[in-house]
């Protein structure tokens, strides 16, 4: 058992506080936001699964499921395991639900995944994220929907220039056999200076070699093949009108014919939004296409296309966070106004506004904790102002003092704040 403080988070977590947290709500409302402005309803799927949900999804081979998966036997007996990805689970929900029957069904999701991994800068071992699904339209411009309402997130968020979105395609399953054939007589050529982990890849998926993040792996694979020269006439005349479809759309790219996606469901178009400003971990939104999925996990053979961002990541790379709401503070003297404070504090929250108040502590004190936490305004309250029905209104900013009547002080505080946002 370890004898690690209680104290301390789970090595792989963090928690979100302050200015960081702003910096991830930001992320997760603004991708919300667009994929609801691009027709897409939220879903909420729970966060784990039975296992065979992943293991018949993500293939028996891939490193999700072989190194990085969270399982456990439940109480039942049941294998269960934490989310690591949420497509599966989407379109496992869609299977359930019966969505099929009406299609094309557009989803988005947010939420937090777990994967056993090395920590490091933007990858946790629970780490969120933001995702669109299309499920149910086999056509080239759903491709190109969902990587432009990627992108449309990404500019909203004002990191789309950070960024840029390589381009591929897999092929269809003729295209990616050929292709597999031609990669498989090019790397026994070079067996013995693959990694092991390759070797073993060789045997099983070749393709995922193509996605190796070791050194000499990648010396190998830079003289490889291109899966582009393998394309039949129909992936690729399915991949150009992606690229058309994507020009009409003003989103920019470039191709990357080494680009694959790590897991076994994709086919076809393949993209990552990726930046230099992250170090190793380039990939910020990332996608593709993936027809025989829904059929693998038990339902009908139905199309679907979509993406997923790490909301850590994109955190990192904004610019600035948000700023923290600026609340009124009340500053009650004597008793009988400390009484009407809370009257007054609970018809301002009631009217919308952030208000605090002490819970004790003389004027000066309850300023201080005011100016800590930020506030724009105090307003006092005493004997005098009681007498009058009025309140003395500062402008913490500006260091102005004036009387508003209570039956007015609405009206001033809705002045206050649209000064403030001009």
């Amino acid at each position: 058992m370890s004898s690690a403080p209680t104290a301390r988070p789970v090595r792989g977590t963090h928690d979100l506080f302050g200015e960081e947290l702003r910096r991830h709500r930001h992320v997760a409302e603004t991708g919300r936001a667009i994929c609801e402005r691009w027709g897409y309803q939220e879903i909420a799927t729970p966060i784990f699964e039975h296992t065979e949900v992943f293991a018949r999804s993500l293939g028996d081979v891939s490193d999700i499921v072989t190194k990085e998966m969270y399982t456990f036997t439940d109480r039942g007996g049941e294998s269960i395991t934490l989310r690591p990805e949420n497509t599966a689970g989407v379109c496992r929900a869609v299977i359930t639900l019966g969505l099929y029957q009406q299609l094309p069904v557009k989803l988005f999701y947010f939420g937090p995944m777990f994967r056993y991994e090395r920590p490091q800068k933007g990858r946790l071992r629970q780490f969120h994220q933001i995702g669109i699904e299309c499920i149910g339209a086999p056509e080239p411009l759903a491709d190109a929907e969902v990587i432009a309402a990627g992108a449309h997130v990404l500019e909203a968020l004002g990191v789309l220039e950070a960024t840029t979105l390589e381009l591929n395609s897999l092929g269809d399953l003729e295209s990616r056999a050929r292709y597999r054939d031609a990669l498989v007589r090019y790397l026994e050529g070079h067996r013995a200076r693959l990694s092991p982990e390759s070797r073993l890849r060789l045997e099983r998926n070749p393709l995922r070699i193509l996605d190796s993040k070791d050194e000499a792996d990648r010396a190998i694979v830079a003289e490889a093949p291109s899966l582009l020269d393998y394309l039949n006439a129909e992936s690729r005349d399915f991949y150009e009108r992606v690229k058309e479809a994507l020009a009409r759309l003003d989103v920019r790219w470039v191709e990357n014919p080494r680009l694959v996606r790590g897991l076994d469901y994709y086919t076809h178009t393949a993209f990552e939004f990726t930046t230099t400003r992250l170090g190793a971990q380039g990939a910020v939104l990332a996608g593709g296409r993936y027809d025989g999925l829904v059929k693998t996990l038990g339902g009908p053979d139905v199309p679907g296309v979509g993406w997923a961002a790490g909301v850590e990541r994109l955190a990192l790379l904004l610019a600035a966070a948000p700023p923290a709401p600026r609340p009124l503070a009340i500053v009650p003297i004597g008793e009988r106004a400390e009484a009407e404070a809370w009257t007054l504090a609970r018809d301002l929250r009631r009217e919308g506004h952030a208000v605090e108040l002490a819970f004790e502590g003389k004027p000066s004190k309850r300023l201080k904790r005011a100016d800590r936490l930020g506030a724009r305004v105090a307003l006092f309250l005493g004997e005098d102002e009681l007498a009058r029905g009025t309140v003395k209104l500062r402008d913490l900013d500006r260091g102005t003092e004036e009387e508003v009547a209570r039956a007015a002080l609405a009206n001033r505080l809705s002045r206050l704040a649209g000064e403030e946002r001009a």
